[in-house]
């Protein structure tokens, strides 16, 4: 290699010189333009690998009104659902030649000002479109009175304190046109959660809330609820403040040793709104001399890395995160113009469903013969 070539970006020039077509045909290429033969395209490919050439974004920006930037809002980033759900988006946008620019906000304290505050460093960057990652109430209501001109997509869950019908309702007829709502079929999770507990029996079931503020909480308690009422399934609700095993554990301890000096009944399943609280609940239950499932059931939610190690492996629910990115994705590439209607199996209140699919293990056994 020259010492040119080795000190010096090479252009695109360069890049049009060795595969011997033009400038514009190379900038095809490199914007995965149809107008390009098969034959064509591999060569411009080849010559780009020789020589290490790199397109610029802001050229590519320029020559195509586009910075090919998709700029993501997220709050919970604590938590295992809303990074599995970054990984995937992330992904499947680098996989179309998209780059993400992410920032962080807390998904309960965040403001209005500070949203529009995002908004506006995002739009000095020229992003094509958002990404909002809403666990939230307060981070939906925040993300639907956002201003901006930009397609937007909404990753939520479909119940809370404020109805999908009232976030809409926060959207102009031509913000509306440009925006679009997806999330986790969670009550359909939560239906087949409930066919599995009843068909082993169990007719008695204290359920941990998540915390009310948080959507996914909200919806799978909605959906235990009722569900529960429709199945003649006598359902204990206990309120956790926070998602943590900490709290879970305490709450379950305090349960158990009540029940211990009143006499009365312990439910023979524990159905939790995560998996740490479930973790939680087993420790709880075990120091208590408490069998799992013999004794007593328990089933979470999310299948984090590693319930299928508990003791015992525990049954829960596994939203598919990735599913859920590419269709945040393709709805980011249909609203830009650059895709084809997706297709989601299911839609309710709004939002565009992607599937969960329920993992049947060991922890979740037939109610106890008394």
């Amino acid at each position: 290699m020259s010492a040119r070539r080795a000190n010096k970006r090479p252009s695109m020039f360069e890049v049009a010189k060795l595969a011997g077509v033009s400038h514009q045909t190379v900038s095809r290429v490199i914007n995965n333009s149809p107008d390009v033969s098969d034959a064509t395209r591999a060569r411009v490919k080849a010559a780009i690998r020789e020589l290490g050439y790199r397109p610029s974004n802001s050229a590519r920006a320029l020559a195509s009104s586009r910075s090919r930037t998709i700029g993501l809002i997220a709050g919970g980033l604590k938590f295992f659902g809303p990074i599995s759900a970054i990984s995937s988006i992330e992904s499947i946008a680098r996989g179309h030649g998209l780059f993400m620019s992410v920032m962080m906000v807390h998904e309960a304290l965040c403001t209005q000002a500070e949203f529009d505050d995002l908004i506006d460093t995002f739009n000095e960057q020229n992003v094509d479109a958002f990404i909002f990652l809403t666990p939230t109430d307060v981070m939906l209501d925040v993300a639907c009175r956002a201003r901006v001109s930009q397609p937007r997509v909404i990753v939520t869950s479909t119940h809370g304190g404020m109805s999908m019908r009232e976030a809409r309702s926060l959207l102009s007829a031509e913000d509306l046109a440009r925006t679009s709502f997806v999330g986790i079929d969670q009550w359909g999770a939560m239906a087949d959660v409930m066919r599995l507990v009843k068909s082993a029996g169990h007719r008695r079931v204290l359920y941990l809330a998540g915390p009310r503020d948080w959507r996914d909480a909200a919806t799978r308690q909605a959906a235990w609820e009722t569900l529960s009422g429709a199945e003649s399934i006598q359902t204990q609700v206990m309120r956790c403040e926070t998602w943590e095993a900490g709290e879970a554990y305490a709450k379950m301890n305090r349960l158990i040793d009540t029940a211990g000096v009143t006499g009365a009944k312990l439910p023979t399943a524990v159905v939790a709104a995560n998996d740490a609280q479930a973790v939680g609940v087993s420790r709880a239950l075990q120091e208590h001399g408490l069998r799992i499932p013999q004794d007593v059931s328990l089933v979470g939610f999310d299948d984090m890395t590693g319930m299928d190690n508990l003791f015992p492996p525990l049954t829960t629910v596994r939203p598919d995160f990735e599913g859920l990115g590419t269709a945040a994705m393709r709805e980011v590439l249909r609203l830009l113009g650059e895709g084809q209607e997706p297709s989601l199996p299911n839609t309710q209140h709004g939002v565009g469903l992607v599937p969960a699919t329920v993992r049947d293990r060991t922890s979740l056994g037939p109610v106890p013969r008394l």
